[in-house]
């Protein structure tokens, strides 16, 4: 046999073996996530009046907060599709309805603006939102910002997804309303993409509104990992833009719940982070939030931040007390999505051991099921 078949043969032997290994790897890892409790097909069919949170101890009327999200449905010149995200919008909205607050929905241009729905993302209560018949008649004809009269509301919430990032800038009747509400007092909440209504700001002494204020808002690496080319699409990193401004930028742990309050002023960093940021603007409006049962994904960002902060036997530890308390408490997925992640941005000692954890959490429902 010639040496250059030779080679050729080994080097088959060797590519071979490795497809083997990715794909037995690749079977190994799915079997480590274990057939959901609740079926997607039971989850689409979740009305508001299934969850015990909306309809038990209902907290009396306080008044109204208005919810803003995006007119935009394309990124640019990009041709993406984009919106609102509908997890952010539906979680805020009923936080503060279960807290005692009407909700009303605007837009830059008013009517029906576009959404983002991830499949992957969406759980019982994003479900109830969709099924919501009065939540989806506001959503789809909600009110142009140059026709909301900011002294209905209590409170401001500006709702996250990319489109933001193109009309929330600009928009005088945003800029408008967020300096009269922060001069006044009111509260004023974003999550994720939403402090991109922010950057134009101007108040009353000329300071930008965000100089010198702790901020939250998607960062830097989360946009870039999601869209390499996000640079030449938006019209600024919303990160390097509030920083710009003269923003304290407090970046928590990619993918995480991160949350900044200064005074009135409430932020969060992304879609994880709209749980809190709602209850929060809650808490600054000045009520104690309505005692809530977290989520498996709130469960599972809570193992992933123990590890970001004490390593692997700390959140093996926060896992741990999940799964005796309740082996199906947490959201294994949102576990294996940051093991991919980790390898992406070539940190494989991560990635090796949020595997080791999704292992563990898989033999604590086989253990527990025995």
């Amino acid at each position: 046999m010639s040496k250059k078949k030779t080679i050729i043969k080994w080097a088959a032997l060797v590519v071979g073996g490795l497809i083997i290994t990715l794909v037995s790897f690749g079977y190994w890892f799915l079997s480590l996530l274990p057939a959901p409790v609740v079926s997607k097909e039971v989850l689409r069919q979740t009305q508001p009046e299934n969850l015990p949170y909306l309809v038990e101890g209902k907290a009396p009327n306080r008044g109204k907060i208005l919810a803003v999200v995006t007119s935009t449905a394309v990124m640019g010149n990009s041709e993406k599709p984009t919106g609102y995200e509908l997890t952010e919008l539906a979680r805020a909205y009923y936080i503060f309805q279960a807290n005692g607050f009407e909700v009303e929905i605007a837009s830059p241009l008013g009517g029906s603006p576009p959404v983002v729905i991830d499949a992957d993302d969406m759980r019982e209560y994003d479900y109830a939102f969709l099924n919501d018949e009065v939540a989806q008649n506001k959503v789809t004809n909600s009110l142009a910002m140059q026709d909301v009269k900011p002294d209905d509301y209590q409170a401001v919430f500006f709702v996250g997804g990319k489109g933001a990032m193109f009309d929330f800038p600009q928009n005088t009747y945003i800029q408008s309303l967020v300096r009269g509400y922060y001069e006044s007092g009111k509260v004023i909440g974003a999550v994720c993409h939403g402090p991109a209504a922010f950057v134009n700001v101007t108040l009353g002494n000329g300071e930008p509104l965000i100089a010198n204020k702790t901020i939250s808002s998607f960062t830097n690496e989360e946009e870039l990992l999601l869209i390499p080319d996000a640079r030449d699409i938006f019209p600024f990193l919303l990160q390097d833009k509030l920083m710009e401004k003269g923003a304290n930028f407090n970046e928590g742990s990619m993918y995480l719940n991160q949350v900044s309050s200064e005074k009135n002023l409430v932020t969060g960093q992304n879609p994880w982070s709209t749980w809190s940021t709602a209850e929060s603007v809650v808490e600054q409006l000045g009520y104690t939030p309505k005692r809530r049962e977290i989520t498996t994904e709130e469960s599972s960002v809570a193992i992933l931040q123990a590890y970001e902060t004490g390593g692997y036997d700390k959140a093996k530890k926060t896992l741990s007390n999940y799964c005796i308390s309740n082996i199906n408490a947490i959201d294994r997925e949102l576990l294996a999505v940051h093991s991919i992640v980790a390898a992406m941005q070539f940190d494989l000692l991560k990635a090796i051991e949020l595997i080791q954890l999704l292992s563990f959490s898989n033999d604590a429902v086989i253990n527990k099921s025995i």
